[in-house]
């Protein structure tokens, strides 16, 4: 099981842990939520948690609960801007479906 990282968003998230000044990592994770039934959690982590897997690529750590896991196994984070948008890009190879927005997946 792995979760990986482009450069693009490396660069981003040390960044952001840089002006931060604090944080054990990057969590990764997914909810309920959407008309396609899950949606995308990205946050900073100031601890690992009891049940959280710790995968580092490119010098940041990416958490990720054990029970999200299995949803996100083999995701490539990306960071990209399009226009006037930037954001966090999820390429996550067991999505079966994304709605119409965008917003949410199915597995």
């Amino acid at each position: 099981m792995a979760i990986s990282i482009t450069d693009a968003a490396a660069s981003r998230v040390k960044s952001f842990l840089a002006n931060r000044g604090k944080g054990a990592g990057l969590r990764l994770g997914v909810k309920t939520s959407g008309c396609s039934g899950m949606a995308y959690i990205i946050e900073f982590a100031d601890q690992v948690e009891e049940f959280d897997e710790v995968f580092e690529d490119k010098d940041v750590k990416i958490i990720v609960n054990q029970k999200d896991l299995v949803y996100l196994d083999g995701t490539e984070l990306d960071f990209a801007k399009e226009g006037l948008n930037e954001g966090f890009k999820f390429n996550n190879p067991n999505e079966s479906n994304r709605c119409g927005c965008g917003e949410s997946f199915t597995v």
